[in-house]
């Protein structure tokens, strides 16, 4: 696994380019509880880039507060490709931002299957109307997992801001 810049760095750099941009960024977090929105709002003047954070923990409150339809949730199940991908693409619909970072995940210590084992985040990134999403496995207990993915889903905004503009 390569090494994440640390999370303060990371995360300044992600103001800086949202505001650059004049852009405004949203979350939609199951396992993360909100911490990525969390992280960012301990930035003074992040209310200058970041609009909103929607903590969606159970399938219920996906549905309602997304509209991430329960039929998705049933089909692919919460930590799943196509429901962090509606879930990124909702955050931008139903607030003033044109970023969103999503993330579903088994954090553990239980909750872990065969095929879905304790550590699995999935992650998507809408950027307008470019949503990416990508899988990954993060080592540890609960807090290792939780934060691992900020960190990760931080970077890679970053990354995709980046991409977008060049």
């Amino acid at each position: 696994m390569t090494e994440l810049p640390p999370l303060h760095y990371t995360l300044v750099q992600l103001a800086t380019a949202l505001k650059q941009r004049g852009w405004m960024m949203a979350t939609a977090e199951s396992c993360t509880g909100g911490l990525i929105a969390a992280a960012c709002t301990d930035l003074p003047g992040s209310s200058d880039w970041f609009d909103r954070g929607f903590v969606t923990y159970s399938n219920a409150a996906k549905t309602e507060m997304l509209g991430v339809p329960s039929a998705l949730i049933e089909t692919h199940g919460a930590v799943s490709e196509a429901v962090v991908r509606a879930m990124a693409e909702a955050a931008v619909q139903r607030s003033n931002a044109c970023v969103a970072v999503a993330v579903s995940g088994v954090a553990g210590p239980g909750g872990g299957s065969a095929d879905k084992p304790v550590g699995t985040v999935w992650m998507a990134w809408t950027i307008g109307a470019t949503t990416h999403a990508q899988c990954r496995q993060f080592a540890g207990d609960r807090a290792a997992v939780r934060t691992q993915t900020v960190a990760f889903a931080q970077s890679q905004l970053l990354d995709w801001i980046n991409a977008a503009s060049a």
